[in-house]
C-alpha cells in the first residue's frame, strides 16, 4: 500500500491519530522569525499548519499528494490548494517560476525519493525554508524487532540534502507517545500515517504484538531552519 493511500484511507479519522503531527505543525509556525506574506507549503494535509497562521497573507499555496487531504484543506481567494507528488516533474514545473518569502513543510518531506532535488528547486524560489521531517528512528524498536528498514529518510540524509544549498540550524527531538494498552498502541500505528511496515505477514505481526513491551511509541523529528543560502 502506498503512503498516499494510507493517508487517504484514514483521512477522516486522521485528526485523532496525528497528535505528533499537530504538535510539530504548531511549533513550526510558532518559531517563525517573521510573518511571511507569500507562503508555499508542502504536505499541507487538512490544514494543520495553515490554521496557525494568524496574520495577513498575500498568497498561500498548499500542496499535498493526497486528494482527500486537499479537499479538507481550508480554501480562500488568496489560497491555492493543489494535489501533487513532490517527486514528480509536474510538481517541479508547477513551482519553478514562482517566488515565495518562505517554504513551510511539516511531517511530509521524509517520504521524498529525491530530497536533494526538492531542496535545490526550493532554493531557487525562496530564501528560507522552515521544515520538520520525521526521521527513520520513528518506531525504531519496531524496526529492530521485525528486522525491517524504515521507509523514511534518516537524519544524516536529511541534513545533507538541506546543507547542500543552505546554511541551517537543526534540532532533533524524540517524542514518546504513551498508550494505556497494547491494542490502542497498535491501532495507532495503523492509522498514524507514518506506518513502519504495512507489509508484515500475519505471523510477523503477531510476533511483534507479543514482543513489543514498551507502553509508548517512538517518534523522532528533525526541525530545520535555513539561516542563509550557500
Amino acid at each position: 500500500m502506498s503512503n498516499k493511500n494510507q493517508f487517504s484511507k484514514y483521512a477522516n479519522e486522521y485528526k485523532n491519530h496525528n497528535i505528533i503531527q499537530q504538535i510539530v505543525a504548531k511549533s513550526l509556525v510558532r518559531e517563525l522569525k517573521f510573518q511571511p506574506k507569500r507562503i508555499l507549503e508542502l504536505g499541507c494535509g487538512s490544514g494543520q499548519v495553515f490554521k496557525h497562521i494568524d496574520w495577513e497573507i498575500e498568497f498561500y499555496k498548499a500542496i499535498d499528494a493526497s486528494s482527500s487531504m486537499c479537499e479538507l484543506h481550508p480554501k480562500a481567494k488568496n489560497v491555492e490548494v493543489k494535489c501533487f507528488d513532490f517527486d514528480t516533474k509536474e510538481f517541479i514545473d508547477e513551482i519553478s517560476k514562482e517566488k515565495y518569502d518562505i517554504v513551510l513543510s511539516s511531517s511530509a518531506l521524509q517520504w521524498s525519493k529525491d530530497l536533494n532535488k526538492i531542496v535545490k528547486t526550493l532554493s531557487l524560489i525562496a530564501n528560507e525554508i522552515n521544515a520538520v521531517l520525521f526521521t527513520s528512528n520513528t518506531f525504531k524498536t519496531i524496526q529492530k524487532l521485525t528486522n525491517t528498514k524504515s521507509p523514511i529518510l534518516d537524519e544524516t540524509s536529511i541534513k545533507e540534502a538541506f546543507s547542500n544549498y543552505f546554511e541551517c540550524e537543526f534540532e532533533t527531538i524524540l517524542y514518546k507517545l504513551e498508550f494505556d494498552n497494547k491494542k490502542e498502541l497498535f491501532d495507532y500505528i495503523k492509522k498514524s500515517g507514518v506506518s513502519p511496515n504495512a507489509s508484515l505477514s500475519f505471523k510477523e505481526a503477531k510476533k511483534l504484538y507479543k514482543e513489543y513491551d514498551l507502553n509508548y511509541l517512538e517518534f523522532e523529528v528533525i526541525f530545520i531552519k535555513t539561516v542563509s543560502k550557500l
